[in-house]
């Protein structure tokens, strides 16, 4: 049974960086891909960024462009989400999922029902 763990989510000033991590277990990310999800308070969840176990592909949302990076550990078994320079529009509940092969990027971004296991979320919040 696969299971996803977020982690790493935390209060930050504007600016501020964190690290948030998503953790696999009952499988490795090698077959997977990997997309960071978040959802504020009264907004619809939009997809941030996924990464392609296959070949380290990445998709990001526009809006962090250039201040988020998203990686794997060595073993496959690890996501993070390298969040910098953040603004108070990032806070949100992010949350990890996975699915069977690579990212599917729609014209209204990252897909999400293409994902078949989804962790609990981790809470940002970005004060000004």
């Amino acid at each position: 049974d696969v299971q996803l763990q977020a982690s790493g989510g935390g209060l930050v000033q504007s600016g501020g960086s964190l690290r948030l991590s998503c953790a696999a277990s009952g499988v490795t990310f090698d077959d997977y891909a990997v997309g960071w999800f978040r959802q504020a308070p009264g907004k619809e969840r939009e997809g941030v960024s996924c990464i392609t176990g296959s070949d380290g592909s990445t998709y990001y949302l526009d809006s962090v462009k250039g201040r988020f990076a998203i990686s794997h550990d060595n073993a496959k078994t690890r996501v993070y989400l390298e969040m910098n320079n953040l603004k108070p529009e990032d806070t949100a509940v992010y949350y990890c999922a996975a699915g069977l092969g690579s990212c599917t990027v729609l014209r209204e971004g990252l897909y999400s029902d293409a994902m078949d296991y989804w962790g609990k979320g981790t809470q940002v919040t970005v004060s000004s």
